[in-house]
């Protein structure tokens, strides 16, 4: 499987991980923070640290060297939204901590950084897959794939632990049907 399939494939379960925060944000108050705390967890273990990981750290770079400009287009606004999407988590992670401790309040902050989460990542899942990974498939070659292949299950290990990208998928099946069944 191309590097550029994987991260789509991956994609797919962030989509149905936002689908849940998008039912999580509905009603506020009655937020389970059981669920919260691993839906946290997802975002900041699995999409920030694994899959932007292996934007990051390997396929952006990749794409670098093979001449695709760094500092403007789709390289450049594919880094820019995954900072302002870390800003988003961030802000949840910071009002749940509240929500935690008792304020209630806190919870309005969820659900403002959390739509505000899910409008960003929709459309970044969609530009990624429809503009910077045809544009990899263009300028890398089938060896440098090859290459990318090996280093994404690498990274993935490194990054997060063996298993645990199977744990994350049982986790998004307990909670669509949860939230969404």
């Amino acid at each position: 499987m191309r590097p550029t399939e994987q991260l789509k494939a991956e994609h797919e379960g962030v989509k149905l991980m936002l689908k849940v925060l998008g039912k999580v944000c509905v009603k506020p108050e009655e937020i389970n923070q059981e669920h919260f705390a691993k839906i946290l967890e997802f975002l900041k273990v699995f999409v920030d640290k694994c899959h932007h990981g292996k934007e990051e750290d390997l396929l952006l770079p990749a794409m670098i060297e093979a001449g695709v400009p760094k500092e403007k287009g789709a390289i450049k606004l594919t880094l820019l939204e995954h900072v302002e999407g870390r800003g988003y988590v961030k802000g949840m992670s910071e009002a749940f901590d509240k929500l935690k401790n008792g304020d209630r309040q806190a919870s309005t902050k969820i659900v403002e950084n959390g739509k505000k989460y899910i409008e960003l990542l929709i459309k970044h899942i969609d530009k990624e897959n429809t503009i910077l990974f045809p544009l990899a498939n263009k300028v890398l070659s089938q060896a440098k794939q090859a290459e990318l292949e090996e280093e994404f299950e690498k990274l993935e290990v490194e990054r997060i632990g063996v298993g645990k990208h199977e744990e994350f998928h049982g986790l998004l099946h307990q909670l669509e049907e949860i939230y969404l069944g």
